[in-house]
């Protein structure tokens, strides 16, 4: 049966149009109450369900609205994702483990937590966890949606792909419009927010290769470059100038420090000159504004971008990571 209390079209929901709406499929009481008592924040919309006759059902009424699922998986219930899968129904999913059997599962790392690879239930981008880590559901949430909005509609929702038929390439067409409806609807509901979820870690400059740091660090230099060229000459392109290095700064989770360094090596490199020309370096002291500015917007991207949720663990690490 359907748990109405947070139901979707439910009026109390006008409220909370904020929210990311979760759909829960448990049919185990215990799990499903402590899985409700975590995601008790006003940031979520649980809407629970306990049978499996119900369940398919819900999800294809309701998926213009479903932002993730998550599922309780044992053997005798994953045929119910597979009924999602055939009927083009691909959403982003937590598939939590509660039973013993994947004694052999890989441990796939991330930049902030480890997630199970154990055999695919769903899709490529779906996301295991083990039940005893359920207190940290919310950042595998957020990690689940990142996954599937980088999940690329041309290539197979399975790890051994195979000659695609029509069906597959239809299946494949409703994926592009998931993913566009999902990633607008949390531009809309989010603002900012919604941003966080379209950082993939494996852009992220801590894990790049090493030919791969220097290119968008001299990238990120020559951008920053053309910012303080610019700043004190009233260009109107500043601003902008400003935010897309900001917006290559946080989609690489570039950090402050970082951000102090190339500004130091172009100062340093800017005395240099004026040394030559006979002249006082003391109008460099003047850019210190303009690295005000750039920190500040991105101090203001990351503060409106990171979920609630993971504020404490992630914020200060992202902006002063260990290097």
């Amino acid at each position: 049966m359907f748990n109405h209390q947070n139901n979707l079209d439910s009026g109390n929901n006008q409220k909370k149009l904020n929210n990311l709406h979760i759909c829960l499929f448990s049919p185990e009481g215990n799990f499903t109450q402590s899985l409700r008592s975590i995601l008790s924040s006003d940031r979520y919309a649980l809407n629970e369900i306990d049978c499996e006759d119900n369940f398919i059902e819900f999800v294809e009424n309701q998926k213009e609205q479903i932002d993730c699922l998550v599922f309780i998986n044992k053997q005798t219930w994953q045929d119910l994702l597979s009924g999602l899968k055939k009927l083009g129904l691909i959403l982003p999913v937590v598939i939590v483990n509660t039973e013993t059997s994947n004694v052999n599962s890989n441990i796939v790392e991330s930049s902030d937590f480890d997630v199970e690879q154990n055999s695919e239930l769903y899709h490529s981008a779906e996301i295991q966890l083990d039940a005893q880590k359920l207190e940290q559901i919310p950042s595998y949430i957020n990690f689940a949606i990142t996954q599937f909005l980088s999940l690329a509609p041309s290539c197979s929702l399975s790890k051994n792909p195979t000659k695609l038929s029509q069906e597959r390439e239809e299946t494949h067409n409703f994926l592009a419009s998931q993913q566009q409806r999902l990633a607008e609807k949390l531009k809309e509901r989010l603002g900012y927010l919604g941003v966080y979820y379209k950082r993939n870690p494996r852009d992220f400059y801590q894990n790049l290769e090493k030919s791969q740091k220097q290119e968008l660090f001299q990238y990120l230099s020559q951008e920053y470059r053309k910012i303080i060229l610019a700043y004190f000459n009233d260009i109107p392109e500043i601003n902008q100038l400003i935010d897309n290095f900001v917006d290559q700064a946080f989609f690489a989770d570039i950090s402050i420090s970082q951000i102090l360094e190339i500004h130091m090596e172009l100062m340093d490199e800017f005395a240099q000159q004026l040394k030559l020309e006979g002249r006082s370096e003391e109008i460099l002291l003047d850019y210190r504004l303009a690295l005000i500015d750039v920190i500040a917007h991105l101090c203001e991207m990351y503060r409106r971008s990171i979920p609630r949720e993971n504020i404490e663990h992630i914020a200060f690490d992202a902006l002063f990571p260990n290097e």
